[in-house]
């Protein structure tokens, strides 16, 4: 019974003793290998506590956000890795539209009120609009010009001065 509870003592002892032989990696060694980690997106930080990885910026998409956070995980001596960064919301999709205004009737007007460099012609809310600062003469010159192409509805947003 003695040679067991020496064997089993001696057991306890090497165990302690191999335990406290691992070599512990400082937090500043971990920074280091966890901001090398990180650089791959400019967006991103890490700062390293206690062996914790703490994780911050924004990634493109959850996928790079995962892979960031493996990648951390796997360094030797991080015990674990906080998350706090955001994945960025993604582009609106860009929605193409038709404009209602035929091109050849909106350069028609461009071409009517070229000799008045205030006026801007625009297709807004697809409709065919006049914008732009002129006196009451030239306002009346550009309606009759405009009129006279025949090209139906307008707006005339022209601001008479």
């Amino acid at each position: 019974m003695k040679k067991t509870i020496a064997m089993a003592a001696l057991a306890v002892a090497v165990s302690f003793g191999s335990v406290s032989c691992k070599k512990k990696i400082s937090d500043a060694d971990l920074q280091t290998q966890a901001t090398t980690v990180v650089t791959s997106n400019p967006n991103a930080s890490v700062e390293v506590k206690e062996g914790v990885a703490h994780l911050s910026g924004t990634f493109a998409d959850q996928q790079s956000k995962d892979a960031m956070i493996a990648n951390l995980k796997a360094i030797n001596g991080v015990k674990d890795v906080m998350d706090m960064s955001t994945v960025a919301p993604a582009a609106p999709a860009q929605v193409e539209t038709a404009s209602a205004v035929d091109p050849a009737v909106q350069k028609k007007v461009q071409d009517a009120v070229k000799d008045f460099p205030s006026v801007k012609v625009e297709v807004l809310n697809g409709q065919l609009t006049l914008t732009g600062n002129v006196s009451s003469l030239q306002a009346k010159k550009i309606k009759e010009s405009v009129d006279a192409l025949k090209i139906g509805k307008y707006n005339n947003n022209l601001v008479v001065k």
